[in-house]
């Protein structure tokens, strides 16, 4: 057998000659386009991650999800990214609706929110979903899922699997090693066996082929998986006969085999330094050329290799110390450059943090202290800084219904590049699994890997990513004029009026079709939004319309794995405390409604205070009303002969305005022009539309002093509805004006939990939580340490604490510790 050891490392900086590749013909230097693409690709369209860590897997309606999402560069797992806003919906499988949408800022790669779960929602399967704006650009089968199982206190538990209405027989799938079986070689068949709820199951058969000779036999090794040798010959088909635990026996056909082809088989088991890949052909002898293979993982090239398809059989050997830590991908080119066999291979590296979680005594008593010391060490025991997030339940009533369950190390180094929901993925990163190496090498070979394929990667020119990476909020839309015509340039000023009474007001203005966006905004859910557009001068005979608000979609193809199915008497403790806590919770809101006597309270009424002003108390005030409008051109007019002392001569457009007398060797000194509390010309008020203003404040003589020597002819204070703090935009009706509420940012919410060193009358109540503490946000210094404290319940129970988290270069980590209350 010949060996091939030849590495590729030649890059070609620009756009290679484009190349005909459908037509079949080979291309000389095809390695150095295969890599310049794949950059050129994953710079074009970098790819994030998303991680969510909950509180427990399970909850009752009325409760909270208390969530903490990790975002990270797809690459290189850095635990940041370009993406500033993080999407999270919680989707009812049953209906499959997303029944709750969450928007949480993002900041240095963690959001920290929560979702309060209705009391009228049903019970039954839910699935969270989490991803970004630009993962949108992507096939939804790389956004982060997770399901969770909602209950009702007043209903008993159910079997939570929205299975119902899926067909009793099992799926079973066969999958040749590189894609492909060929004639006369001998090649390996990987199985999978799973049922309608996508759990693996036990089995065993055997293959028949055509003539009627049984050919080999085989048996799910982990999880329904496992593989058999198996080499197919020309003229005959094979048969699959697949019993289940139950006896039942049925049928399956293998995928045919190819006559003249390619196959690829990888040793990812046996070497310790180096990964084989053996790659057999049964090309005919007048084929010439050469075949390529790449090694790239999560985008980046590895190595680039090319053979001879004269030479039948080939071994090339990888180096494990330059694959990075996960999966790797490799693909073989045939000879006129099309891809015809691929494989995934996960490499360990033993490199994530060791979390360490202390109790400080063994055991506690019920409300007492609880303080926990977390340890986070690299994989040289060297201590580390770690953003972490932490959940503290009773373990008597949150219960582990899923073993290995997915987390923070099993997610980002296996079930994000990998299509489908994975069983028990922590079982593959569990060191005590003396077969998990094994098992976890039939798991790349029947689940799959395809972020991309290479006819995207190899296109000369790659299309607009649709959703941009959002550094921010956004609000897009399109003026039109009445007859729906483009307006062209339109000027637009938006007011945004956040909950809390803060404003912000920016200006911009369309291109020629009236399409406009405004970028990179920070405001908080349930915010108004006004948007003003002007043509010209003045003009605002137009139409604004937004585009639709983003509105989640759901494709989901098949129920998702870990579905919990939950015995009658299991979950009977926690239905019961939870009914009981969520009765005292009802009973204290209604205690606090509290009808007061009538009482009479005779107070002078006070002018409420203006934000906009700096001054004191005016000389004058004119309050609007739609009685002056009518005879009046510009809010000017409105002045003449309705304040004493205040003097408007000359025409409307051009008007002079004198307080009492003002005048110097020049002149006329006209006062000093504000608008909402801003300076402004008198061209800029006479500009102002009637309707638009709310009063008008006069300053005479002392009473303008605050402004200085440039009110020294006094002072005319404009104030107009939009600009007051209290103006309720919903209310107008304005040509040229949009006025909508739109969703924000989700305010963070503080986890409660009783202190009980504090002598509270809320203290008297009975506590069985069963989340007893959650806290999202804890850094470790530089000695690797952090503490946290929080009180037991009246549970005497086992708590349990998991942690997760991660470096700023990437290095993820879980710690877990169980103790007693007693």
């Amino acid at each position: 057998m010949n060996r091939l050891s030849t590495s590729f490392g030649r890059v070609i900086v620009g756009l290679a000659i484009p190349l005909a590749l459908a037509f079949g013909f080979t291309e000389p230097d095809f390695p150095a386009r295969l890599v310049e693409r794949l950059r050129t690709f994953s710079v074009t369209y970098p790819r994030e991650k998303v991680y969510i860590h909950t509180d427990r897997p399970f909850y009752t309606a009325g409760e909270t999800i208390w969530l903490k999402g990790y975002l990270f560069d797809g690459p290189e797992h850095l635990a940041d990214s370009v993406s500033k806003v993080l999407y999270v919906d919680l989707v009812q499988i049953e209906s499959r609706k997303v029944v709750v949408h969450r928007i949480l800022r993002v900041a240095n790669g963690h959001a920290v929110g929560d979702i309060a779960l209705g009391d009228s929602l049903a019970d039954g399967a839910y699935m969270l979903r989490a991803y970004t704006g630009w993962m949108r650009n992507f096939s939804e089968d790389y956004y982060f899922t997770k399901p969770l199982t909602l209950l009702r206190a007043d209903t008993e538990p159910v079997q939570a699997t929205g299975s119902q209405r899926l067909a009793p027989q099992p799926d079973v799938q066969f999958f040749p090693e590189g894609g492909q079986l060929v004639n006369g070689l001998e090649g390996r068949v990987a199985f999978k066996v799973v049922s309608p709820a996508g759990k693996g199951l036990d089995a065993k058969g055997f293959v028949m082929s055509s003539t009627g000779d049984t050919v080999t036999g085989f048996s799910a090794k982990h999880l329904g998986m496992g593989y058999f040798a198996f080499q197919p010959e020309g003229g005959r088909s094979y048969t699959a006969f697949v019993q289940l635990a139950d006896g039942t026996t049925h049928k399956y056909p293998l995928p045919a085999a190819r006559s003249e082809a390619y196959m690829l088989l990888v040793d990812n088991i046996t070497n310790r330094d180096n990964v084989r890949v053996y790659i057999k052909n049964t090309k005919p002898a007048g084929v010439q050329g050469r075949f390529t293979v790449i090694v790239q993982s999560r985008g980046r090239d590895i190595q680039v290799v090319q053979g001879e398809v004269s030479k039948k059989a080939i071994v090339m050997q990888i180096p494990r110390q330059v694959l990075p830590a996960g999966i790797s991908q490799i693909t073989l080119f045939d000879e006129t450059n099309q891809p015809v066999c691929e494989r995934i291979i996960f490499v360990e590296k033993n490199d994530r943090l060791t979390v360490q979680l202390k109790p400080s005594r063994p055991t506690f008593n019920p409300r007492e202290k609880i303080q926990v010391t977390i340890s986070v060490a690299d994989a040289t025991g060297k201590p580390v800084r770690a953003n972490l997030s932490l959940a503290a339940t009773d373990a008597g009533q949150v219960l582990e219904k899923e073993p290995y369950a997915t987390d923070l190390v099993s997610y980002l180094l296996l079930n994000s590049d990998l299509k489908g929901t994975i069983e028990q993925p922590g079982y593959y990163f569990d060191a005590s699994n003396r077969e998990r190496a094994t098992d976890l090498d039939v798991l790349m070979m029947t689940q799959g890997w395809r972020r991309f394929t290479w006819k995207e990667v190899l296109q000369d020119v790659y299309p607009a990513p649709k959703y941009p990476i959002e550094e921010g909020l956004s609000v897009t839309g399109q003026v039109l004029r009445p007859n729906k015509k483009a307006p062209g340039v339109v000027n637009l000023t938006f007011f945004v009026a956040q909950p809390d009474s803060t404003r912000d007001v920016f200006m911009g203005e369309s291109d020629e079709s009236g399409r406009f966006s405004a970028h990179g905004l920070q405001f908080v859910d349930s915010t108004k939004v006004m948007i003003q557009g002007v043509i010209g001068k003045n003009n605002r005979n137009l139409e604004i319309k937004l585009d639709d608000w983003f509105s989640p979609t759901l494709q989901l193809t098949q129920i998702p794995y870990n579905s919990i199915v939950f015995q009658r008497d299991e979950l009977a403790d926690y239905l019961k405390r939870t009914k009981e806590y969520l009765e005292i919770e009802r009973q204290i809101r209604k205690n606090r409604e509290i009808l007061l006597k009538e009482v009479t309270v005779r107070k002078k009424r006070e002018a409420p205070a203006d934000s906009r002003k700096i001054y004191g108390q005016a000389s004058n005030t004119l309050k609007v009303d739609q009685t002056m409008i009518a005879g009046g051109m510009n809010v000017l007019d409105l002045l003449r002969g309705r304040i004493a002392g205040v003097s408007v001569s000359g025409s409307a457009m051009n008007p002079t305005v004198q307080i009492r007398g003002s005048a110097n060797f020049s002149g006329v000194v006209e006062p000093l022009f504000t608008l909402d509390g801003t300076p402004v010309s008198k061209e800029s008020i006479v500009s102002i539309p009637i309707f638009d203003v709310d009063y008008v404040d006069v300053l005479k003589g002392a009473n303008a002093a605050i402004f200085g020597s440039r009110a020294s002819g006094g002072v005319i204070a404009i104030y107009t509805k939009r600009g007051s703090p209290n103006y309720d935009f919903s209310k107008d009706q304005s040509p040229g004006t949009l006025v909508v509420t739109m969703p924000g940012f989700r305010a963070v919410r503080e986890f409660y939990a009783p202190r009980y060193d504090e002598n509270k009358p809320e203290n008297v109540r009975p506590d069985y939580r069963p989340t007893l503490h959650w806290e999202p946000m804890i850094q470790t210094g530089e000695d690797g340490k952090a503490q946290v404290s929080f009180f037991a319940s009246d549970a005497r129970s086992s708590v349990r604490i998991v942690a997760e988290g991660v470096t700023a270069d990437g290095q993820p980590g879980v710690g877990r510790v169980v103790f007693d209350v007693k």
